[in-house]
């Protein structure tokens, strides 16, 4: 995905550090490495100002929440806040016993909920907006997706539907969302959002009323029909709602009430699960060949699980070649860094991957009994007829009890193959002796992810900063932050007294 605010920001630094340059500048003077790592700072920096801008802290401060409290507001206040939405949206947020009844409900029973999905806007949000603010529609629909899948783009439901948007496996057809074995554009997040988008833009086109196509997304446009016909041809999602699916039922509620607790969330003390990595944060680069996903994890030193959480689309760790290229998204760093290593990437995936090719004499049930000779690919065949085999190399090291009979019967191959491919003369072997084996199927990249060192983090005290408002601004228990400031008198802060809350 290409970040418009990214390049934005480059070009105007660019244009920055070009206007301050000497009017006897010479551009070949200018080192490139030192001009992409000036950019590449500054970025970051810009990156990280952005994502700590946290502008509930101060709401929080000023309620002096304690970290338990749960508040609750009057009907009145609850109204007054969803106006304040309707004002600055074309959509309907109304306020009544049943919209109001469901926010208490999330907002006393659901609170665990607002946090993760908080956490897990910061990768989805903005690119919610631009996809939205594109095709036109109200901003308030990226909190469809909340609901409808809590923001994890790997959710199925019972009756099929997928993905962030939870299309179901036709409907996403009729909007470009290719599925076969190796990917499911369901689950790509970009892909359906702009699927969402048309299908949204559409229902709205047959309603002109926001709350009957957000039923029609949930039940289908048969089932609000239905409702209309049988409410004796009511206009409204209220009148209609008796008689709608009882799932539909609560859907515009759950809606509405979705989009009140996550705009005022610090007003009710809720503080967001803090987000592994921000949109903001994403570049993507699309790859001319098919590669593993093991390969870049083991090229790049990149935790393999953050690669698939990252990329969704694909179903297993395999991403297959496309004239097109495909796609895979990641930290800005990490990504631009693979751009300029792609032909590394593809030498290491042959290496890893690609067959050992042998021309047996003979072939037996069902790897190769033939003289290799020491040597990959040599043979004593004089018949030229004689079919090629691919097989893959991989090593076996030995462990106590083991012997070559059933390390054969692991490998799917025969003892007299493995004292060929290794030289031996007996069957004597011994406890952390390395055996070559040749197999028909590719071996299973083991990727051991190196822990990150620890680090540690401080917080300096503010005014009216107190132990428990710490713990709860980092999502911490009192217990932990105690355990990582021993000796602190916790009753006794002192405003710049550094505290360890990592």
């Amino acid at each position: 995905m290409i970040k418009t605010i990214s390049t934005f920001f480059s070009i105007f630094l660019l244009g920055q550090i070009f206007a301050q340059l000497p009017h006897s500048y010479n551009k070949n003077d200018l080192n490139p490495i030192a001009f992409i790592n000036t950019v590449e700072q500054s970025l970051n920096l810009f990156y990280a100002d952005y994502v700590n801008d946290k502008r509930y802290d101060s709401i929080i401060n000023a309620l002096n929440y304690e970290s338990n409290d749960v508040p609750t507001f009057s009907d009145e206040v609850y109204c007054q806040r969803l106006e304040k939405i309707n004002e600055m949206s074309t959509f309907p947020m109304d306020c009544n016993p049943i919209t109001l009844s469901t926010i208490r409900f999330f907002a006393s029973k659901r609170r665990s909920f607002g946090r993760i999905v908080l956490g897990r806007s910061a990768l989805y949000f903005d690119m919610f907006r631009e996809k939205l603010i594109e095709y036109g529609l109200p901003e308030e629909l990226r909190f469809l997706a909340v609901i409808e899948s809590g923001l994890r783009p790997q959710v199925k439901s019972h009756a099929g539907a997928l993905g962030l948007w939870q299309f179901m496996y036709r409907t996403g057809l009729q909007y470009g969302l290719e599925e076969n074995n190796y990917i499911d554009d369901r689950m790509d997040p970009e892909k359906a959002t702009e699927a969402a988008c048309k299908f949204l833009k559409k229902l709205f086109g047959i309603y002109g009323d926001w709350n009957l196509a957000l039923a029609a997304y949930n039940a289908g446009p048969g089932n609000v029909n239905k409702a209309i016909k049988r409410s004796g041809n009511k206009t409204t999602y209220w009148e209609i709602r008796p008689y709608l699916p009882t799932e539909t039922q609560g859907y515009v509620p759950n809606f509405i009430a979705a989009a009140y607790l996550l705009t005022y969330h610090a007003e009710h003390n809720i503080i967001p699960m803090e987000a592994k990595i921000h949109y903001i944060h994403l570049d993507t680069v699309c790859l001319r060949d098919a590669v593993h996903m093991n390969t870049i994890s083991k090229l790049l030193d990149w935790d393999l699980n953050e690669i698939k959480a990252l990329n969704p689309v694909y179903k297993t760790t395999f991403i297959p070649k496309s004239e097109k290229g495909r796609c895979i998204s990641g930290p800005n760093h990490l990504i631009s860094t693979l751009a300029g290593m792609e032909d590394s990437l593809y030498r290491l995936e042959k290496s890893i991957y690609s067959p050992v090719i042998i021309t047996p004499q003979v072939i037996q049930n069902p790897i190769v009994n033939d003289t290799i000779n020491g040597e990959i690919g040599s043979s004593n065949s004089s018949d030229s007829l004689a079919p090629t085999v691919p097989l893959y190399l991989s090593y076996h090291k030995i462990k106590s009890q083991e012997n070559l009979k059933n390390i054969a019967l692991k490998y799917n191959v025969t003892v007299e193959n493995l004292m060929e491919w290794n030289n031996l003369r007996s069957t004597s072997i011994y406890v952390g002796q390395k055996l070559k084996v040749y197999t028909a199927e590719a071996p299973q990249v083991e990727v051991i992810p190196t822990p990150p060192a620890a680090i540690k983090k401080y917080y300096n005290v503010r005014s009216g900063d107190t132990f428990v408002k710490i713990a709860q601004r980092h999502n911490m228990t009192m217990d932990k932050l105690k355990k990582l400031n021993p000796g602190t008198n916790i009753s006794r802060l002192i405003v710049g007294q550094k505290i360890r809350v990592k």
